[in-house]
Order: C-alpha cells, then sequence, then structure tokens
C-alpha cells in the first residue's frame, strides 16, 4: 500500500484571501515503511512575503522569486501524488491551499476524502492532550531539535514518524511495557515456586507392575 506524507508552507493562513504555497514536501510510504523516495519544491507565491509568515518558515520573496510558480510545477506534483492517500496534519489546511493553486490552474481538486489527518487520529488517541507536530514527536520521544523553523520536507519527514506511531508502529508489546514503566510499574517477571511432582503411593504400584510386564528391559542389560 502507498502512502504520501504531505505538508506545505504558504504565505498566510486562508488561500481565499489571496495566500499561495511557498514550499510543499512529500515522503513515500509503501506498506507503512518510508521508501526513501521523496518530492520537494519551493514554490514562486507571486506575491509578497507578511512578516508573520516569514517567522514562521524563514522563506523570502528574494529567495523565492529564484524558483518556479506552481503552475510549473502542478504536472510533477500530481504525478508524485498519484492517488495514493495522503497523510496531512491537520489536513483541511494544506489541502484548502492546494486546492486553491489547482483551481486558479482550471484543474480538477484532489478530494478531502484522500487526506488522512493525523491530528484527528492523533486526538482521537490522546483526548485532551496537545495534537501538535512538536507534541506528538515529545510523546514519541521523536528527534526534533533541528527543527528551528517549519520546513515542508523536514516537517513531512517528522510527521511520517509520528503517524507511524499512532498507528501502532512499535510492537504493542513493547509500547505497553514502557508506559507500565512511565507509571512506575514493575512489569518484571517473578518466577514462581516449583509445584510438587511426587508420584503417588498407588501410582508407584502401578508403574512397578507395569514394568514386571516387560521382557528384557534395555536398562537390564
Amino acid at each position: 500500500m502507498r502512502e504520501v506524507v504531505l505538508d506545505t508552507e504558504t504565505t498566510g493562513l486562508d488561500p481565499l484571501n489571496g495566500h499561495r504555497i511557498v514550499e510543499i514536501g512529500c515522503v513515500e510510504l509503501v506498506n507503512h515503511v518510508a521508501t526513501g523516495n521523496t518530492y520537494h519544491q519551493y514554490v514562486n507565491p507571486d506575491r509578497d512575503m507578511p512578516i508573520e509568515a516569514f517567522n514562521v518558515h524563514g522563506l523570502s520573496v528574494e529567495f523565492l522569486s529564484g524558483h518556479p510558480l506552481f503552475a510549473e510545477i502542478a504536472d510533477a506534483f500530481l504525478d508524485f501524488v498519484g492517488d495514493a492517500p495522503l497523510v496531512i496534519h491537520n489536513a483541511s489546511f494544506d489541502m484548502g491551499f492546494i486546492n486553491a493553486e489547482l483551481a486558479r490552474l482550471k484543474r480538477p481538486s484532489i478530494p478531502l476524502a484522500q487526506a488522512v489527518d493525523t491530528v484527528a487520529m492523533a486526538r482521537k488517541k490522546f483526548p485532551g492532550a496537545g495534537a501538535s507536530l512538536d507534541a506528538l514527536c515529545r510523546r514519541f520521544q521523536i528527534d526534533n531539535t533541528h527543527r528551528d523553523l517549519h520546513g515542508a520536507l523536514l516537517d513531512a519527514r517528522l510527521l511520517a514518524e509520528v503517524y507511524l506511531e499512532l498507528i501502532g508502529g512499535r510492537q504493542p508489546d513493547l509500547e505497553l511495557a514502557a508506559e507500565a514503566g512511565a507509571q512506575g510499574v514493575n512489569v518484571e517477571r517473578v518466577a514462581r515456586p516449583p509445584r510438587a511432582h511426587a508420584p503417588l503411593p498407588e501410582e508407584e504400584a502401578a508403574h512397578r507392575a507395569f514394568l514386571e510386564k516387560l521382557t528384557d528391559p534395555v536398562w537390564s542389560a
């Protein structure tokens, strides 16, 4: 089974207000294992970069102006994605931006049903707990210390690890043991005392009677 873990960076929060995609990162999984095959592209948004967005991802207009417009990379992006399920953290956000870019090109949208939302998965599995990517990395002890700024490919790689944990990537018995240890529960096995196996007198008598019926037993040679 092929899946694509996807993340985007943008100029803002709402594509309906003219905000655009500036970076796309994808990581391919096959049977829940990363293949090493990725898609990564910076995108010229053809507009200014609000300081709030720049502070999140550090991508400037000057840097992005040397990269292609979305129209120039749409085919390559869609070819990589194909019809695979898209694993996305807060899927409605990224899908909204992707489909807004496709709508500008009068291209068919990608159905939201194709997306797997890891935020919804995390909230269902850990009600009331933090569901941000950083919070889930801490929960699953995934190293994200190199995440000073958001980056689409970096975040997609981290999300791939988080996703595998959310679907039970580690062996369940090891995970339960780790949780029990975290709660101060002793999970070591304690040896039981040996059970008595001495035969009853009538069993010994029956055994002797059986042996007397044997002809030339090997132990009497």
